[in-house]
Parts: C-alpha cells; structure tokens; sequence
C-alpha cells in the first residue's frame, strides 16, 4: 500500500543529496584543465576491509559538481557518509596526478553507537593544456 504524501528516510536523504550536487559549482569551472578523474574506492570497518571489492568511480568532469560524497556502505547507519570534497578539490587544483585520502563516516548505528567505517580512496586524475 502506498502512502501519497510522505517518502521513505532513504528518499529524503537522496533528494537532499542531489540539491546538495545541483547547489555546488561544476567540478569543471574549480578545475578548468581537468580531462579525467578516476577514484578507486574501498571501504573499511577500523583497520579490516569489508567483504565488497573495491569499486571505481569514473568521474564525468564536463557535468560533474565539486562535491564527493559517498553514502556509507552499512545499511544500519543513519545520517552517515564519507565527505572527501575537501581532499580531493585540494589535490585537483595542486594539479596532483594521483593522490589518495581516508575519511571516517559521521554517523551512527542502531545502538547509537558512532559507525566505524572508513572511506580509503586513491585517485588518478589527467590535466590537459
């Protein structure tokens, strides 16, 4: 049975998250050379890798916005994520051809305990002319 009227948590915080991209600037005006950009992307729970492989995320410039955010990977955080923004733009305008950063998810499980999942991410980027 459908409920007109009201979304699902998950929803929400979807719609949140691509007001929050629309908002941004375009990664292509903060990094004008910009060609590519490729972040291989592992997430882990304190210093052991989760059982998921690590995935790659190619990264269109041309229509990309300036911010990285990558849900967390464990179904019973809430208000959790992975914010590499700041990580990445710094390295993109120090025109690094790979750089790599971690970061902790900000949220919290069902016990209320702080999630302890890390974001572990390398990057290859290519600048043109």
């Amino acid at each position: 049975m459908h409920r007109y009227g009201k979304q699902s948590a998950a929803a929400l915080r979807a719609a949140e998250r691509r007001e929050r991209e629309n908002r941004a600037p375009r990664l292509a005006a903060e990094v004008p050379d910009l060609v590519s950009l490729r972040l291989e992307i592992e997430e882990r729970s304190g210093s052991m890798a989760i059982m998921q492989p690590k995935y790659i995320r190619r990264i269109v410039v041309a229509n990309a916005p300036a911010l990285f955010l990558v849900p967390c990977g464990d179904s019973n955080c809430t208000d959790g994520g992975h914010d590499v923004t700041g990580t990445v733009i710094q390295a993109l305008r120090s025109h690094r051809a790979r750089f790599s950063g971690e970061e902790g998810c900000r949220g919290s499980l069902g016990s209320g305990a702080a999630c302890n999942r890390v974001l572990h991410f390398d990057a290859v980027a290519e600048y043109g002319p």
